[in-house]
């Protein structure tokens, strides 16, 4: 059965090569224009389910501690409700404080401040770095994976969030928590807005989240040669 739109989730083995590709290892490509973005963004997207437009967005202020708990608020994306989703341990291991000193340090509001956007959104510059365009290849095509596989199912920096949705799906059913995971990804239950759980729950459901490669690094990323 097809995904919404057309599109899947990275498969275990499509995810390892995301993250073990040449952003996350230790060499530049050949005339590589490396931004802190091409680091950050597919990260974010996988431990938050969250759209680009919705991470282009996102400003220091809306990184919050509720009930002890560190969270990023999104409120950008027309379709999806606002909500907070706890920051996953693997972005702070991937060098995350370090970052925000650094876009602090720049005097910037914007998390990703160097994703410029076209027309008000940041979704077609990252689609095209990403996915590619007409014979330019995005980072999928430079890790080795198409853009349709053979059943005609597209991947796509969005397909992130479906992975992040599978593995919600998961621990919410597993906690007892269902309606927290269509909290945590901006949906409605029977056209009724979802209260915010509590912050515990939310970071219960988020943590079971796997962790594909423990050696990614923003330092490493920036030392790369």
């Amino acid at each position: 059965m097809k995904s919404q739109f057309g599109r899947r989730a990275f498969t275990h083995m499509e995810l390892y090569s995301l993250f073990n590709g040449y952003i996350y290892g230790d060499e530049k490509l050949k005339r590589e224009q490396p931004k802190h973005w091409h680091f950050w963004l597919p990260l974010l997207a996988y431990y938050t389910g969250a759209y680009s437009d919705e991470l282009g967005n996102l400003t220091l202020c809306d990184i919050e501690k509720i009930d002890s708990i560190h969270t990023f608020r999104f409120t950008t994306h027309g379709k999806i409700q606002p909500r907070l989703v706890p920051i996953h341990p693997a972005l702070w291991h991937a060098g995350l404080e370090d970052y925000i000193q650094h876009v602090k340090q720049l005097e910037h509001d914007r998390l990703l401040y160097d994703l410029p956007s076209k027309s008000g959104r940041y979704s077609e510059k990252v689609r095209i770095w990403f996915s590619g365009e007409g014979k330019r290849l995005g980072y999928l095509q430079r890790c080795g994976l198409p853009n349709i596989d053979q059943q005609g199912l597209k991947t796509a920096i969005s397909s992130l969030r479906l992975n992040f949705e599978q593995q919600i799906y998961i621990s919410a059913i597993q906690s007892g928590q269902r309606s927290a995971m269509s909290y945590l990804l901006g949906l409605k239950e029977e056209g009724q807005i979802i209260n915010k759980p509590a912050s515990d729950t939310l970071q219960k459901v988020v943590k079971p989240l796997r962790v594909i490669n423990t050696k990614i690094s923003w330092q490493r990323f920036l030392k790369r040669h």
